[in-house]
C-alpha cells in the first residue's frame, strides 16, 4: 500500500476497533517487527506483513465486513445495519514486549493474563479443582484457533453458578478486556448478551495458578468462547516447554455466528433477493 492507503486501512479500524483494540492490533504489528529484528529474518516478518481484505460494498443496509491477516493479528469484522460481530479474533505474540529495538517497550497480553490469573486465584481450593481441566501445562492447548470453524466444544471447568459476587466481577473483568477491542457502542451491547447468558457460563483452567505460572484458560458460553494460551517458544528459541514470552489468543462466536453467519442466514431470509447478488 502507500501511505495514505496505509491510512485509510487504519481509518477503517480505528472506525471499527476501540483506542485500546487498535493500540493492541498494532503494538502486535510492531512486535513481529521487532520478532524479524531479533530473528533477523525479514523474509517471515515484519510490521508490515499484513492483508486486508473488504467483503462486500460498504453500506448502511447491506451485509459487508473487512478482515486483517497476519501473523498473531486476525480480525473477522461483519457489519449488517447498525449490528456488528467481530469473531473470530485472534491474536498472540512472541515475544510479548521488548526492551530493544525500534518498537522498545511495546507490550502486549498482559492484563488479559494476568487478570485471567487473579479470577483463578480468587477461587478457594474446592472451586480451583472444579475449575482444572488439568494440572500439567505441556505444550499448545488453544482447541477453537485457525481451522476450527464449527467446532463443537463441550463445557468444561466450574460454572459461574458456583462463584461469588467478586469472583463473578473479576470474571466479566476478563471478558470485558476481549470485548472491549471492538467499538465502545457495540462492546456495551456484546457485554449485555454475555450477562444474559452469565449463569450458562464456564471458567476452565489448565497448568499453574501460581503468580508466574505457565497456564491456559477457557471461558465459554452460548454467546462467547474465549481462550488464552501460554505457547512454546517457536521463533525465538526452539523448546517444548510453554512460555509466557509466547501468548495466543481465541474469541470467537458459538451457535453459528462467526463471521455474522447467523445474521446473514436471518437476513437472507427475510430478504431472499440479496441472495444472488
Amino acid at each position: 500500500m502507500t501511505a495514505s492507503q496505509r491510512k485509510l486501512a487504519f481509518d477503517l479500524m480505528r472506525a471499527s476497533l476501540s483506542a485500546k483494540g487498535l493500540k493492541q492490533t498494532r503494538d502486535i504489528m510492531k512486535l513481529n517487527g521487532t520478532l524479524a529484528e531479533l530473528t533477523n529474518n525479514y523474509d517471515e516478518y515484519s510490521e508490515w506483513f499484513y492483508w486486508i481484505t473488504i467483503m462486500g460494498e460498504p453500506s448502511t443496509t447491506k451485509p459487508w465486513g473487512w478482515q486483517l491477516d497476519g501473523h498473531h493479528a486476525i480480525i473477522n469484522y461483519f457489519v449488517l445495519g447498525d449490528q456488528v460481530v467481530m469473531s473470530p479474533v485472534f491474536m498472540g505474540s512472541e515475544p510479548v514486549k521488548t526492551d530493544q529495538g525500534k518498537f522498545k517497550g511495546t507490550v502486549v497480553l498482559q492484563t488479559e493474563q494476568n487478570r485471567g490469573l487473579e479470577l483463578m486465584r480468587s477461587l478457594h481450593s474446592g472451586q480451583q479443582a472444579k475449575a482444572m481441566i488439568a494440572g500439567t501445562k505441556a505444550g499448545e492447548d488453544t482447541l477453537a484457533a485457525a481451522y476450527r470453524d464449527n467446532l463443537v466444544l463441550d463445557y468444561a471447568g466450574i460454572r459461574v453458578t458456583d462463584l461469588n459476587a467478586q469472583q463473578k466481577k473479576l470474571l466479566l473483568a476478563v471478558i470485558s478486556e476481549y470485548i472491549s477491542n471492538m467499538d465502545n457502542g457495540h462492546a456495551r451491547i456484546r457485554m449485555s448478551e454475555v450477562r444474559k447468558h452469565l449463569d450458562q457460563t464456564y471458567f476452565g483452567w489448565l497448568g499453574s495458578a501460581a503468580p508466574d505460572g505457565i497456564f491456559y484458560y477457557r471461558i465459554q458460553s452460548p454467546v462467547i468462547l474465549i481462550e488464552f494460551d501460554h505457547q512454546r517458544p517457536i521463533a525465538l528459541a526452539k523448546s517444548n516447554v510453554p512460555s509466557r514470552n509466547h501468548i495466543h489468543t481465541v474469541v470467537r462466536t458459538p451457535n453459528g455466528n462467526d463471521y455474522g453467519k447467523d445474521l446473514l442466514r436471518q437476513h437472507h431470509e427475510q430478504h431472499p433477493h440479496d441472495q444472488s447478488k
